[in-house]
């Protein structure tokens, strides 16, 4: 990469502002003016800059994206699941950027029904996403919402799936949906202009007066519906970070008032399904990992619950999926997911066995409720995504197919588990993957990644583009660090409000401990996260800068005291259980100890590539464009420090699946040269 260009430089105009008797200044708060024309002309001045300084890695980019687009089969079937009367599936062609959404009646032999053609949705778009997508229960109409712009507003519209014709129908802002019984009345969820779920509508079909039938008015709070695999019931479900609260509601009854199943209590959260004429709760009444209860729909309080599984310290209850004859528990014990399974009539269970210590597992479309058969998705570092079905009883498993991935050779590569000692005793585990010929004893390139934040727990996936960095030597880890999920709950509440700061000092552990291990060195570590994990990404580079070579911040999420203090910003408010409410001050003081915007000061940092999109609804794009602003006018090396705005598309990047691998080549060569590695 050459110096050779001259990097933009913000403009600074101060706004002072008062906060707890602290006075505050940001020189850059005017890039807040989305749409102005010095804010556009800011964001492609440093696109431009990025451009010039990535010019020389452009062959390796190619190459890069021909590796990826030779490794994935263009044209392709996903495997059908069975609802209704309907056998569906996805499939892809070479060329196109989206899916194609299909259907058979009766069998998969029967002939092919296009559902919905998601290229032709998408024409004349340069990003769509697909929201919902939801068949009557008639399996006559689908209805479906999509966002052409990347800050997922979806507008919800109806198909006739007998003609194919588009219905009038069209609401705009809608979350979540949920069909009545009688196929003509429909349940959805609207956000507010803060992007917050907040009101429940009942609509039906044809109709122009859609009815209000709750809203949700605590603004920590959002609302969704669901229905039940059973299809007897619809819930509404209020949830914040902490508590929820759920009402039912017959699906053959869409007139009627929902009945509150448990009203609210702090720190309480509970979540409902229905079968064999009861309530399942999986509650955190007797602890925070969870357990599962089943309860009399006519009275559901807790004086008539009964156990099915209790409470354990060690293992995390994620779900369940309740069946006709059995349920299927999603757990997670010693950082895994796994599969617990009851036979409903004689209680008897078993765990499905899994063939490699360190993996992923998950549900698939399991659609029917009389059904002994449950359909799962397997994967690791190692091998990819499977997708097999397993008969309850006999515990005999079937693959259905594992994803083709071109010149690949699982022989060739290896993963470990290792845990790293936090500064407070605590083991933190590790997960890594490399290619055997390319493994030395001595310190080689590596690419740690890190999260940390909403319980989300990282789950060892495979990834074919992640081979071309394997292929070049390049170890990639994971840090499964506190504030996410993989060792269960109390593993979110230590990397959460007060004690955020673990989750910072836990990647840093991770860090050290693979140096120490002579798996890399600091001249040859680089760190990546995007979101949540972009905060992570900056406060350790302020914390730590000599350890890493290169930083790559996807969507960082960095200017958390500004952020959290404006309560108009999609997710502020109800983000105050995760992250602590500012106008709080022990939070505040607290927030401000961390936030990498707040605690950028004039020193030597890392290369840095930051990534961003210009209509981001979760983390807004000048979040990221501010921190480079700052730190470009900070920074005494002369690492590079590039910023890149996706002018068309949300949090998630690309939205087409070529694109999104051109911006996948894009990070790997910035990485890849830091590194030296640029063939």
């Amino acid at each position: 990469m050459s110096s050779n260009p001259l990097p933009p430089l913000a403009r600074r105009v101060p706004v002072v502002t008062e906060v707890h008797g602290q006075r505050r200044v940001d020189d850059y708060h005017w890039l807040r003016n989305k749409g102005s024309r010095p804010v556009n002309a800011y964001l492609r001045a440093e696109n431009a800059y990025t451009a010039a300084m990535m010019k020389p890695s452009q062959r390796l980019q190619d190459t890069l994206y021909r590796e990826m687009l030779a490794r994935i089969k263009e044209t392709d079937v996903e495997v059908p699941y069975r609802d209704g009367d309907y056998f569906y599936y996805s499939r892809t062609r070479k060329g196109k950027q989206y899916r194609i959404f299909c259907r058979r009646r009766g069998s998969v032999d029967a002939s092919e029904q296009i559902v919905l053609d998601a290229n032709q949705a998408a024409m004349g778009h340069k990003f769509f996403s697909l929201g919902v997508f939801d068949v009557s229960p008639d399996g006559n109409l689908l209805a479906f919402s999509s966002d052409t712009t990347g800050f997922r507003q979806y507008t919800l519209q109806f198909k006739d799936l007998r003609d194919g014709r588009m219905l009038p129908d069209r609401i705009e802002k809608v979350r979540s949906i949920a069909w009545a019984s009688d196929n003509r009345s429909l349940f959805y969820v609207r956000e507010d202009d803060a992007k917050r779920a907040y009101r429940v509508y009942r609509h039906l079909l044809g109709s122009r007066d859609d009815q209000l039938i709750y809203e949700e008015t605590d603004a920590r709070f959002s609302v969704s519906v669901s229905r039940s695999r059973s299809n007897e019931y619809l819930f509404l479900t209020s949830h914040s970070a902490t508590t929820s609260e759920v009402r039912s509601l017959r699906a053959d009854e869409p007139q009627a008032t929902p009945a509150l199943v448990l009203a609210r209590k702090p720190e309480h959260e509970y979540y409902v399904d229905h079968g064999h004429g009861l309530f399942y709760i999986v509650t955190n009444d007797k602890g925070r990992n969870f357990r599962l209860v089943t309860a009399p729909i006519e009275d559901p309080s807790p004086s008539r619950w009964t156990e099915v599984i209790a409470h354990r310290n060690d293992v995390m209850l994620d779900g369940v999926e309740v069946f006709a004859r059995h349920l299927v528990a999603h757990e997670r014990a010693g950082g895994f997911p796994r599969l617990h399974v009851i036979r409903l009539a004689d209680r008897s269970e078993h765990l499905i066995d899994m063939p490699e210590p360190v993996y992923s597992v998950g549900g698939g479309a399991n659609m029917e409720f009389d059904t002994d058969v449950f359909r799962f998705h397997y994967g690791s570092y190692i091998t990819p995504d499977s997708e097999y079905d397993y008969h309850l009883d006999s515990r005999q498993r079937t693959l259905l197919k594992q994803r083709e991935v071109k010149r690949y050779d699982a022989s060739k590569y290896r993963s470990e588990l290792h845990y790293a000692v936090a500064r407070d005793g605590t083991r933190i585990p590790i997960s890594l993957v490399y290619r055997i010929d390319r493994r030395r004893k001595a310190a080689q390139p590596l690419l740690l990644y890190g999260y940390g934040a909403y319980g989300y727990s990282l789950d060892v996936d495979f990834s074919s583009t992640r081979l071309s960095l394997l292929d070049r030597g390049v170890i990639f880890a994971c840090a499964h660090v506190r504030g996410g999920g993989e060792m269960g709950k109390h593993w979110h509440d230590q990397g959460r409000m007060l004690h955020k700061n673990n989750t910072f000092t836990d990647f840093i552990a991770c860090a050290e401990h693979l140096i120490r291990e002579h798996y890399t060195e600091p001249s040859r570590l680089v760190i990546e996260g995007g979101s949540a994990g972009g905060l992570l990404m900056g406060a350790v580079t302020n914390m730590r800068p000599e350890l890493f070579r290169a930083v790559v911040a996807e969507v960082p999420f960095v200017d958390v005291i500004n952020t959290m203090l404006d309560a108009t910003l999609p997710l502020t408010t109800g983000e105050y259980e995760e992250w602590g409410n500012p106008n709080d001050k022990a939070y505040y003081d607290y927030k401000s100890s961390y936030s990498p915007y707040d605690n950028l000061v004039k020193k030597n940092y890392p290369a840095m590539l930051v990534e961003t999109s210009l209509n981001d609804s979760q983390v807004m794009y000048w979040e990221p464009a501010k921190y480079v602003a700052k730190l470009r006018r900070l920074k005494t090396d002369g690492n590079p420090l590039l910023l890149r705005t996706n002018m068309e598309a949300g949090h998630g990047g690309a939205s087409g699946r070529y694109d999104y691998l051109r911006e996948i080549a894009f990070t790997h060569a910035f990485i890849l040269g830091t590194l030296g590695l640029t063939r």
